[in-house]
């Protein structure tokens, strides 16, 4: 099945496809003649997944997205305080190639800017082996794959990059670079010419998202202080002299290039990269802004949102074979939901359904085996839920049921926002649903028979007819409201009660509160179970709807064992057979309390 997220950024990829506004960048001759119609969107979280539309596999210069990745590298390996005595953390409210240079110090502004990019190459060690091949190997373990350098665009760059050049020997004349500054500028133009595609931005962007390690590999990039310093710094400074606009409008970290690239990163959650190479005044990609804004409102993305970390909401996920209603089945019933209960699945949440949790939860029931025909999601331990989840949990249930599928919701504390789709109060509830939704498809009417005959009570079959006759000439017959309590807890065995049409739950009291045991419908008996122990009822029996009652009281059976001591035998053996298989049965599910 689709993912209501591929659904989603499908339709925002073909609408925003529409907005033509903005110009490749001319400033590098290797790059003007970029594509303005290629446009690509992917979305990585913090556990590996993918969202991708569009022109995803397509190749682009990474540009000034190496930025923050190089300076987390600095970072790392000289620590945060030598850095900060060469590049400053303040914002410019400048162009990305100013000089922006503090008066006496020479120190830039930050690191997202030109002037501190550059610094920060210098900073970066280059003594156990090439600094650029040290960069490079970080920027391809951040993506999850190895990057190449193109070497035209490197070419190109060293060609027309007066300013940048002018940039560095500024900074040599400040002793902020301390070594020939021309090396240093070469590795820099190399670390904007490597190559990416979308997809290898969104799995660095969910490195930053994941604490500095790569979701998929699992290998720590970089370490958690330099990421924090660094998400700190594109948030502030990594979208230039648009910074403000952009953390009030999207408020995410973020970098941009003038290779059309554009990274947004929701710590704790998801990496967000978009490629299109048409660029506005600022130097951003005029597409990748539009999306962002777009996906950071519709996914309730912007930080002051989604300040928790996301992670997984799954509790639990299993078929309702593993966990049955209270419902006693007939054999023949009990048989087919075996077989097919696999067609039901409950998935069992808790915590806040934020985007990244919910979306773990999408994609889940999202990549379940097409045989899955109900799925309960199971709503009773989350605290809160955001819009955006509650859009998703809608889409989903609709792409369910485009494919003839069915999603039903458990929730005791009833959101409001999904009242329009069916809930149940209790986990049993919905299983009962479930396992009489597949009894109705893939069984017939005798399975689950809504009046019986006495003579057709499975507790009463190892008897003959005359038997069987005697019995129920001795039976009382009850006519019983909906609600009434039939038996007590406490109560003296008072005999054993067939249920000739509708149905009875039996409960306790814990705490207070009454916990259910079994639902018994049309053709079973309870009261029998009383025998037991002291010989006393241990379980409250109540009316569910209209019902329908033979009833083989205690004084009844008491003149049996009088009048006739070998039907009496007889009864009470199947009757025990019965009680023993049923009880034998409620251990066997006793691991899967249904509350």
């Amino acid at each position: 099945m689709r993912s209501p997220i591929d659904s989603y950024l499908a339709d925002l990829h073909a609408e925003l496809l529409d907005l033509t506004a903005g110009t490749p960048y001319q400033g590098i001759p290797a790059m003007a003649d970029a594509d303005p119609s290629k446009f690509a969107i992917a979305m990585a979280t913090v556990d590996g997944h993918v969202y991708r539309i569009g022109d995803a596999d397509l190749e682009f210069s990474i540009q000034s997205i190496s930025k923050p990745f190089s300076y987390a590298l600095a970072l790392d390996d000289i620590g945060l305080d030598a850095v900060d005595t060469k590049i400053d953390v303040e914002p410019s409210g400048d162009a990305f190639n100013e000089i922006s240079l503090a008066r006496g110090s020479g120190r830039p502004a930050n690191a997202m800017i030109n002037a501190g990019a550059i610094a920060t190459v210098s900073l970066i060690r280059n003594t156990d082996a090439p600094r650029f091949e040290r960069i490079l190997e970080h920027f391809s373990t951040a993506a999850g794959r190895r990057l190449e350098l193109s070497d035209s665009i490197f070419a190109s760059e060293a060609l027309t990059g007066h300013r940048n050049r002018a940039l560095a020997y500024l900074l040599r004349s400040f002793d902020i670079i301390e070594t020939d500054p021309s090396p240093v500028l070469e590795d820099y133009f190399r670390a904007c010419s490597v190559m990416v595609n979308t997809q290898d931005l969104a799995m660095m962007a969910a490195t930053l998202a994941n604490g500095g390690t790569q979701p998929r590999t699992g290998v720590q990039v970089m370490s958690k202080e330099a990421v924090q310093r660094t998400l700190s710094v594109m948030t502030t400074c990594g979208m230039y002299d648009d910074a403000g606009a952009w953390i009030s409008a999207v408020g995410l970290p973020a970098k941009s290039g003038v290779g059309g690239g554009l990274i947004a990163v929701l710590p704790g959650q998801v990496g967000l990269a978009i490629y299109s190479p048409a660029l506005d005044l600022h130097g951003s990609s005029v597409r990748g802004v539009a999306a962002s804004e777009r996906i950071s409102a519709d996914m309730g993305m912007h930080f002051v949102r989604a300040a928790r970390l996301g992670r997984s909401v799954i509790r639990d996920h299993f078929d309702i074979t593993d966990a049955p209603s209270y419902t006693r089945y007939t054999d023949a019933a009990s048989k087919l939901l075996a077989e097919y209960g696999e067609r039901a699945h409950i998935v069992e949440l808790a915590g806040d359904l934020l985007f990244a949790g919910t979306e773990s939860m999408v994609r889940e029931v999202s990549e379940l085996d097409p045989s899955v025909e109900l799925v309960i999601l199971d709503l009773r331990r989350v605290d809160d839920i955001d819009r955006i989840a509650v859009e998703m949990i809608h889409q989903l249930g609709r792409e369910l049921e485009a494919e003839g599928r069915t999603m039903v919701l458990v929730q005791e504390k009833i959101f409001e926002p999904l009242e329009s789709l069916r809930c149940f109060p209790s986990r049993n509830d919905a299983v009962e649903w479930a396992e009489t939704t597949l009894l109705q498809r893939y069984g017939d009417g005798d399975l689950v028979p809504s009046e019986v005959s006495v003579c057709d009570f499975a507790a009463l079959a190892p008897l003959d007819a005359v038997d069987i006759d005697l019995l129920e000439s001795l039976m009382e017959e009850s006519r019983i409201e909906d609600g009434r309590i039939i038996r007590r807890p406490g109560q003296e065995f008072g005999g054993v009660y067939f249920i000739l049409k509708g149905k009875v739950v039996t409960s306790t009291l814990q705490n207070g509160k009454p916990v259910r045991h079994a639902t018994l419908s049309a053709g079973m008996t309870f009261g029998e179970i009383a025998l037991g122990g002291e010989g006393e009822q241990t379980t409250r029996v109540t009316a569910v709807g209209r019902l329908h009652l033979k009833v083989l009281s205690a004084a009844s059976i008491a003149t049996l064992e009088a009048d006739d001591p070998g039907t009496a035998l007889r009864f009470w053996k199947a009757v025990a057979r019965d009680a023993y298989t049923r009880v034998e049965a409620n251990i066997k599910d006793s691991n899967f309390p249904l509350h």
